[in-house]
């Protein structure tokens, strides 16, 4: 069997954190326009989720090409098998 690449297992991490950063920055613009706490951690906390999906829906819709689609045929079928 054949592991995974290192930029396949932080390919989640990559997503979570970019989702966090927006979410922060979502967080942070809603507490400096209203001086609510909470309200801002609502926004916080919609903003994280609603981007997780977005970004989770954008990596599901691109299609590999034909290098991409060449190399997963090699990794499902290693040499000798």
């Amino acid at each position: 069997m054949v592991k995974p690449s290192r930029k396949d297992r932080t390919k989640p991490v990559e997503l979570l954190v970019l989702s966090g950063v927006m979410a922060v920055f979502t967080g942070l613009i809603a507490l400096m326009s209203t001086r609510d706490i909470v309200l801002s951690l609502i926004f916080f906390g919609i903003a994280f989720v609603v981007v997780l999906v977005v970004l989770a829906m954008l990596v599901l819709a691109v299609r590999p090409d034909g290098d991409e689609l060449i190399d997963l045929d090699e990794q499902n079928h290693p040499e000798g098998h």
